[in-house]
């Protein structure tokens, strides 16, 4: 009877990036510089995998993938973030921080499941050369990509479910820059225990199952580098690895120093959170495909043929 005496929260008002006042207008131009170029690169990743027939293979269409996640992930938090960073409103709609942590949860989950099976695809490609076009065909990539897309859509519900299925009736202040569950929680009425419980442990250790699999993949990939007889031959069989390795560095190391932390600090969870919002999808397209012969030479002839095509709409 207590509880439906308050009125219900119908709107959070977000504060914003911790102990950043004042920092407004050189944040905004240096995060929108930062996701023009997020923006920029996977667009040119996708274009190159989609106009080339010589990017259709397993490795391509399993980064093709992850372009479209970190187009997904980063604009699910950034836009809201530079739209108050600009001067306007810090208010969000209820329905809409539901959905921004739905689709944040959805999406980085999915991420992670999606690096997982790039190390699995890598592990085959190098240990099992011969066999790699039959083992990774187009049925069992159509199934890893489902499978990572499904994965993340289940492990959101079950997250934000928790997470609002509890009262919002007090202060509507989020003291963060997007929804999340460290910021949320607090702000409910009931006994936020078990969502707290479920959604620190589900995210910190997920990432770390994945992470762990990951390492297995790469031990085994070491292992078999290491019986090529020929410099050239592990040269590039590293060089194939290497990207995927930095990307997994940069991508599971802030989530599992944010969830699995008991009190972690507000100003430091804010620069882990922009550098895996922001900054990994930022350098994914130049860490993997950008600085490749084959989708830099996919790039030329796209543009090439788009140009040659508005010519000749321009003659008739």
């Amino acid at each position: 009877l207590k509880m439906r005496n308050h009125t219900m929260v119908t709107e959070f008002i977000l504060l914003g990036i911790p102990e950043t006042e004042g920092l407004e207008t050189v944040l905004f131009f240096l995060f929108s510089s930062f996701y023009l170029c997020t923006v920029l690169g996977n667009v040119l990743i996708l274009t190159a995998i989609i106009s080339s027939s010589r990017l259709h293979t397993p490795m391509y269409f399993f980064l093709g993938n992850l372009s479209m996640f970190d187009l997904g992930f980063s604009s699910t938090t950034v836009p809201k973030m530079l739209f108050y960073l600009s001067g306007q409103s810090q208010g969000i709609s209820f329905q809409g921080c539901v959905s921004q942590l739905f689709f944040y949860h959805f999406l980085g989950c999915t991420e992670c499941f999606l690096y997982t099976v790039m190390a699995y695809d890598r592990f085959v490609a190098i240990c099992y050369p011969l066999r790699y076009m039959v083992i990774m065909n187009h049925r069992v990539c159509a199934i890893l990509a489902t499978g990572t897309w499904m994965g993340g859509c289940v492990h959101a519900i079950i997250l934000t479910s928790l997470t609002f299925q509890l009262s919002y009736c007090a202060s509507n202040k989020v003291d963060y820059y997007f929804c999340d569950i460290p910021a949320i929680l607090p702000l409910a009425c009931g006994d936020m225990s078990l969502a707290q419980r479920v959604g620190f442990t589900n995210v910190g250790l997920l990432s770390l199952i994945c992470f762990s699999l990951i390492l297995v993949s790469y031990t085994r990939i070491g292992i078999s580098i290491s019986k090529i007889r020929s410099a050239e031959g592990r040269q590039r069989a590293f060089s194939t690895c290497s990207a995927h390795i930095t990307a997994i560095l940069c991508a599971y190391g802030p989530v599992i120093i944010i969830y699995l932390q008991p009190n972690p600090s507000a100003l430091l969870g804010a620069i882990i959170q922009i550098l895996n919002n922001l900054v990994t999808p930022m350098l994914n397209p130049l860490i993997y495909s950008l600085r490749n012969k084959d989708v830099k030479s996919a790039l030329r002839s796209a543009f090439h043929k788009r140009g040659f095509t508005m010519e000749n709409k321009r003659k008739t």
